[in-house]
C-alpha cells in the first residue's frame, strides 16, 4: 500500500501542475524512479490512477473542510477560512485541470460532480443557514437559487475562456468571487464583519 500511495502522490502533483492529457505513464514513472513494469503492476492504465488519485483527494478534501468549518466561530469566518484554503488548494492548478477531466476521463469526472453536488452544496446550504441563524446574512434569502449560483462560481473560476489565466490570477478571481457572493448575501451586520476581513473603514 506504501508503493501505491506514493505512486498516486506523485501522480497527483503531476496532474496538479502539468493537467493531466499531458502526463503519461512515463512521466509518472520517471517521476517517481520507477520502472514502467513496476508502474503497471500497480495500475493497468493512466484512467486508474486519475480516479484513484481523485477519488483519495476528494476524501481529504472533505475532512479537511469538515474540520474547517468546525472551528470557524462565525458563518462569514468559515467563509473567509474556505477562501484562505482555496487559495492555498488551487493555487498551483492547472488552468486545463477540469477540462481534462470531463473530456478524457468522465467517470473520474462523475465523482468530481457527485462531490459537488452533494458535498459542496450541503455546506454552501449549511453555511447560509448558519449565517442566517447568526444575523449575518438576510433572512429571506432564496436558498437553493443563492446556494447553486455559489456552487457554479467555483467552477467559473477556472473556465480559461471566461477568465484566460494571462489576464487573470485565479487567486483575485477567487477573491471578487466570493466578496461579492457574500455581500450580495449579508445584513448590515454582516457587512461590518466582512468589511473588518477585508481591512475596509468605510462606514456602510
Amino acid at each position: 500500500m506504501e508503493i501505491k500511495d506514493r505512486i498516486l502522490n506523485h501522480a497527483h502533483q503531476l496532474f496538479m501542475r502539468n493537467g493531466i492529457k499531458s502526463v503519461s505513464m512515463d512521466d509518472i514513472a520517471a517521476d517517481l524512479a520507477m520502472s514502467k513494469k513496476t508502474l503497471y503492476k500497480w495500475f493497468e492504465n493512466k484512467d486508474q490512477i486519475v480516479e484513484a488519485s481523485m477519488t483519495r483527494h476528494l476524501a481529504g478534501t472533505q475532512n479537511e473542510c469538515t474540520v474547517m468549518i468546525n472551528a470557524a466561530s462565525s458563518a462569514i469566518d468559515e467563509l473567509f477560512k474556505m477562501l484562505a484554503w482555496i487559495k492555498q488548494e488551487f493555487g498551483n492548478v492547472h488552468p486545463s485541470i477540469f477540462y481534462d477531466l470531463r473530456k478524457f476521463h468522465p467517470a473520474t469526472w462523475q465523482l468530481w460532480q457527485a462531490h459537488k453536488n452533494e458535498f459542496i452544496l450541503s455546506q454552501i446550504k449549511e453555511n447560509l443557514r448558519r449565517g442566517i441563524a447568526e444575523g449575518l446574512f438576510q433572512a429571506n434569502l432564496d436558498m437553493e437559487v443563492l446556494s447553486r449560483l455559489r456552487l457554479a462560481q467555483i467552477e467559473l473560476q477556472f473556465d480559461p475562456e471566461l477568465y484566460p489565466t494571462r489576464d487573470f490570477a485565479k487567486e483575485r478571481v477567487s477573491v471578487a468571487l466570493l466578496e461579492h457572493f457574500m455581500l450580495g448575501v449579508a445584513t448590515i451586520k454582516g457587512h461590518k464583519l466582512i468589511n473588518q476581513y477585508r481591512n475596509v473603514t468605510d462606514e456602510e
